[in-house]
């Protein structure tokens, strides 16, 4: 059925592949209490292998795939928006996503870099609560001599090196940068270089933990 609608010159499709590791998936069938409906012998595990075997080639021809993995459901539509509002853009596009290593790596990053070397809002009291998109802790990881030399020379590696990946044909780099939680220095640093990068790119920008503290203290 849709090889029949993508020969169809007259309607444009684009495939959107769903994908997530298979421990956070068996963590969600348990959520919900739902039986795979492959796992004819009551495995989950054994669902999760079949159905993907049956999906491989459908998602080697999707036009996106995302890892859900990490992502909550605003995450995830944000992120869906963000793709087909760009849809009929064929252009390179750069993804940069800020995240906390407590809560494990993006795994579909090109670039990670971390930097967990520079200042830590999180031992100011007055500035813990806040993230990096506001003007204090901006202004504070801003402010240290480390991270504005750090800054200048990370960002003149990218815009080296960008140029060689849309030579080779790339439609999207990720550029992930991490500090402890994903609250202040990587979100402030992601921010910035985003927005440098913005001036002769197209870029995405995603705070992926920035607020996973805060949904802590919230439900405790």
């Amino acid at each position: 059925m849709l090889v029949e609608i993508e020969n169809t010159a007259f309607i444009n499709t684009r495939v959107l592949f769903l994908d997530a590791s298979d421990s956070e998936l068996v963590s969600r069938y348990k959520e919900t209490r739902r039986t795979h409906p492959l796992a004819m012998d009551g495995l989950i595990t054994e669902g999760i292998r079949k159905e993907r075997a049956i999906l491989e080639e459908l998602k080697a021809d999707a036009s996106f795939v995302i890892d859900t993995t990490q992502l909550s459901p605003r995450q995830l539509r944000e992120q869906i928006n963000e793709e087909f509002r760009s849809s009929n853009d064929t252009g390179f596009r750069i993804e940069m996503v800020s995240f906390g290593f407590k809560y494990g790596l993006p795994i579909d990053a090109d670039i990670v870099m971390d930097v967990r070397f520079l200042p830590n809002p999180h031992y100011i009291d007055e500035l813990r609560p806040l993230s990096g998109l506001e003007k204090p802790v901006y202004d504070y990881v801003m402010g240290s001599s480390a991270t504005e030399s750090f800054y200048q020379q990370f960002l003149t590696l990218l815009q080296t090196i960008m140029p060689g990946y849309v030579e080779e044909g790339k439609n999207n780099v990720m550029i992930a940068i991490g500090c402890t939680g994903g609250q202040h220095r990587s979100v402030a640093l992601t921010q910035r270089i985003g927005e440098a990068l913005a001036e002769n790119y197209k870029v995405n920008i995603t705070h992926r933990d920035k607020d996973k503290r805060k949904e802590t203290v919230n439900r405790s």
